[in-house]
C-alpha cells in the first residue's frame, strides 16, 4: 500500500532528477488560543516545550493525527519541525535551491526559518512553497528551525470553508471542521533556473483534436536577467517519440509558447506496443482520429510529455515529466447534448465530496483517492462533482489515468462581502491553475446553490461577482464550459443545472418538458435563472445548451434496528432496505433522464459521511447495494438519453 512517506505528492509533474523528502513526520503543534505567540516571539525562538508531536498531512481534528480534537475550536495554531539541509555536494556547487513545499493548509499561514520570514500563505485549499535555501546555508549544516503560525477561524463565514461547520456540533449536510496543515508537506531541491508548474503558469492545452497540435505555455522560473536559455517539449506514446519542439526563452518574458504536433504516421501507429493497442484499439474510431490519440473514460490515453530546459552553452539543466491527454469538450452544438471528442457523452456523476472516518478531508493514504475512483466506476459512474472541496492532486492523477470524469469545484462561503470577494478571486484562480492541465476535468464550478450570496434575486453587486468569476475562468481555460452557480440562479454560464431532490413523481412532473425543467421552482423558491432587475438584464437559458441536474437523489436506507440508528442521522429522503434503495434510484433517475432533454446526472452521493448516511456506500466503503444492479440502472439511462440524440 502507498504511504505518505514514499508516494511523491505530485506524480503529475516529476523531475528526472528527483530529490525530494517527506516532511510529514517530525512536526510538533500547539494552540495558541490566547494568540500569545507573535508577541512572545515563537517564530523567534521556537515553540514552547509543551508543544507535542502531529502526524501530518492529517489535522488535529481527526484520530490519524493522533490529536483527535473536535470538541473545542482553535484559531490559532504553531507548527515547529527542524529541516536538515537535503543538498549534496553537487547540488551546492550548481546553485540549486532547497524548497518547503504545502499541498494545502487552512486558513493563513505564515512561515519562518530560524526567525527569518520566509512567506505567507492565504487560501485553505491550495499549494504553496517557501525557499529555505538562504537558511540553510547560514545554519552551515546544523538544520534549522521551521515555525509556521495557522489562523483559522472557526466561525468566519466570510472564508472558503466548504462543508466545514461552524458551529460546534456538525448537523444536517456539513461536517467537522479541519484546520492547518491537511495536504503533503515535503521538501525538494530544485534547479535555480527551473520549469515552472501549472500553478506557476504552465499550460498544455491538448483540445485541438483534428491537427493533434499541443498549444504549450511554458513557465521559468527564476532565470537571470542576462541569461539566456531554450526549452524543449517532446512527446511520446508508449515509449515512441511522436513529436519535439524547441525555442528559444524571450528576453522579456518568463515563458515560451510552442506548439507540439503529436499525430503519429501510419509507420509510428504500427511500432506501438501492444499495451498501447489493446487499450486503444487502432481500428476504434473512439480511441483514434486521423491518427492522434483520445482521451475519454473509455479509452483514457495519455501521452508523455518530458520537458526540458538549457542554458546558454546547452547544457540541460531541468527536465519535468508530465503528461497530456488529447481530447475536445463541446457544449455549444445547439442540440442541448455535451459532446467529448466530438461523441454524445452523457454523464453518469456521482457527487465526491471527499471524507473519511478517521482523516477527515484527508485520504487515509494516496491509494484511497485510487480506490475511490474504482468504486464509483463499479457502480456505473463515469465521473464524479468533486464537492466543495479541491481534492489532493493525486486524485486527478488517477482521474486521467484511470479514466473518470471530474467536475472542478472550490469551497465556497457564507457570506458576501469585499473581504470574501478577495479571499475568493485569489483561491479559486489558483485552484484553476493547479489543475488546468488534467484532461479529467471537463467543467469548472465556482459556486455552489448560492452560498456566499443570499441576495441574488435582488443584488446586483452579488450578481456581478458570480459574472466576474465566470469571465475571470473563462480567460484562463476557454476550453471548458463554466458552471457559474451549480443548482439555481444562474447569472452567466454554459450549463443549465438545476438541483431537486425530490422523490420520482415529483420530478417526473417537474421534468416532463424542458420548460417546465427550466421553469421549475427549486429549493427556497429560488428559479434556475436570476430574473430582470433594475441595473441587471437577469439570465436566461442558453438555446441549445446542455441541461444537467447536478444534484439530485440523496437517499439513505432506513435502520433496520433501534439500535443501529444515529441520533443525527440524516438523508433527503429514506428507503425500507436495500431493494426499495435500487427501485428508488431507477425511478429517480427515469423521471429525470426518459424525457430527453436533461444530458446527465450527479446523483447524491457516493459514500456516508458522518451523520449524512445517504451514500451509496458507507463511510468506510463498505457496499450498502449491489454495484452491478447500480451500474445497469446507469447504463439504462445512457442508452435511453443516447438513443433520442441520435433520433435528434
Amino acid at each position: 500500500m502507498a504511504t505518505y512517506s514514499n508516494t511523491y505528492p505530485r506524480p503529475d509533474f516529476v523531475r528526472s532528477k528527483l530529490n525530494w523528502k517527506p516532511l510529514n513526520d517530525s512536526w510538533k503543534l500547539l494552540f495558541d488560543d490566547e494568540d500569545v505567540g507573535l508577541k512572545e516571539g515563537w517564530h523567534l525562538t521556537g515553540t514552547p516545550e509543551k508543544a507535542a508531536p502531529i502526524q501530518l498531512p492529517f489535522a488535529f481534528q481527526t484520530a490519524a493525527s493522533g490529536w483527535g480534537d473536535n470538541e473545542d475550536a482553535h484559531e490559532v495554531l504553531w507548527y515547529e519541525t527542524r529541516l536538515d539541509d537535503p543538498r549534496q555536494k553537487d547540488d551546492t556547487d550548481a546553485g540549486h535551491r532547497v524548497v518547503v513545499r504545502f499541498g494545502a493548509v487552512d486558513y493563513l499561514a505564515t512561515v519562518w526559518a530560524d526567525g527569518a520570514l520566509l512567506g505567507e500563505h492565504r487560501g485553505g485549499h491550495v499549494p504553496f512553497e517557501v525557499d529555505v535555501t538562504d537558511a540553510l546555508s547560514k545554519a552551515a549544516g546544523k538544520g534549522s528551525r521551521i515555525v509556521m503560525r495557522v489562523r483559522d477561524s472557526p466561525s468566519d463565514l466570510e472564508q472558503p470553508r466548504g462543508k466545514q461547520y461552524w458551529a460546534p456540533t456538525p448537523e444536517s449536510i456539513f461536517y467537522h471542521p479541519t484546520s492547518g496543515v491537511w495536504q503533503s508537506v515535503w521538501v525538494e531541491v530544485v534547479p535555480a533556473a527551473r520549469i515552472g508548474t501549472s500553478s506557476d503558469g504552465t499550460v498544455l492545452r491538448s483540445n485541438d483534436i483534428d491537427s493533434g497540435v499541443v498549444k504549450a505555455k511554458i513557465a521559468v522560473l527564476g532565470r537571470k536577467a542576462a541569461g539566456k536559455y531554450e526549452i524543449e517539449i517532446e512527446g511520446s506514446l508508449g515509449g515512441l517519440s511522436v513529436g519535439k519542439a524547441r525555442q528559444t526563452l524571450p528576453k522579456d518574458k518568463d515563458y515560451v509558447k510552442l506548439d507540439l504536433g503529436l499525430k503519429l504516421s501510419l509507420d509510428q501507429m504500427k511500432a506501438l506496443p501492444a499495451e498501447v493497442t489493446k487499450s486503444a484499439p487502432l481500428d476504434n474510431s473512439r480511441s483514434w482520429k486521423n491518427g492522434v490519440a483520445l482521451w475519454s473514460p473509455d479509452h483514457p490515453t495519455l501521452y508523455d510529455l518530458a520537458i526540458r530546459l538549457y542554458d546558454s552553452q546547452g547544457q540541460l539543466i531541468d527536465e519535468a515529466k508530465t503528461y497530456t491527454g488529447m481530447r475536445n469538450i463541446d457544449w455549444t452544438t445547439g442540440d442541448g447534448t455535451f459532446r467529448l471528442n466530438g461523441e454524445p457523452l452523457f454523464q453518469a456523476l456521482n457527487l465526491d465530496q471527499g471524507y473519511w472516518p478517521e482523516t477527515g478531508l484527508t485520504p487515509p493514504n494516496p491509494d484511497s483517492l485510487k480506490i475511490d475512483i474504482e468504486l464509483a466506476k463499479k457502480m456505473g459512474f463515469n465521473g464524479c462533482r468533486k464537492h466543495q472541496k479541491v481534492e489532493d492532486p493525486i486524485f486527478l492523477y488517477w482521474a486521467d489515468k484511470l479514466g473518470y470524469l471530474v467536475w472542478g469545484e472550490m469551497a465556497n462561503a457564507y457570506e458576501f462581502s469585499d473581504e470574501y470577494v478577495e479571499r475568493f478571486d485569489q483561491e479559486w484562480m489558483e485552484s484553476v491553475k493547479r489543475d488546468i492541465n488534467h484532461p479529467s476535468i471537463i467543467v469548472w464550478t465556482p459556486v455552489n446553490e448560492s452560498w456566499a450570496y443570499p441576495d441574488l434575486k435582488d443584488n446586483v453587486e452579488q450578481r456581478n461577482h458570480i459574472r466576474s468569476l465566470y469571465y475571470m475562468t473563462k480567460t484562463l481555460d476557454p476550453t471548458r464550459p463554466i458552471n457559474d452557480n451549480c443548482g439555481w440562479e444562474h447569472i452567466c454560464d454554459d450549463l443549465s443545472t438545476f438541483h431537486d431532490y425530490h422523490d420520482a413523481p415529483a420530478l417526473a412532473k417537474t421534468n416532463a418538458t424542458l420548460e417546465s425543467t427550466l421553469s421549475a421552482e427549486l429549493h427556497g423558491g429560488r428559479g434556475v435563472f436570476v430574473r430582470p432587475i433594475p441595473g441587471d438584464g437577469g439570465c436566461k437559458h442558453r438555446e441549445g445548451a446542455p441541461v444537467i441536474c447536478s444534484e439530485f437523489g440523496g437517499v439513505n436506507i432506513a435502520p433496520s434496528s433501534e439500535a443501529e440508528k444515529g441520533e443525527r442521522d440524516w438523508g433527503y429522503t429514506t428507503a425500507s432496505d436495500p431493494q426499495d434503495l435500487l427501485k428508488r434510484i431507477e425511478a429517480i433517475v427515469m423521471a429525470v433522464i426518459k424525457p430527453g432533454h436533461v444530458s446527465g446526472f450527479v446523483w447524491t452521493q457516493l459514500t456516508d459521511i458522518e451523520q449524512e448516511v445517504n451514500g451509496l456506500y458507507s463511510f468506510d466503503r463498505k457496499e450498502k447495494i449491489n454495484p452491478a444492479e447500480v451500474k445497469k440502472i446507469f447504463d439504462k439511462a445512457a442508452g435511453v438519453y443516447l438513443d433520442q440524440v441520435t433520433k435528434k
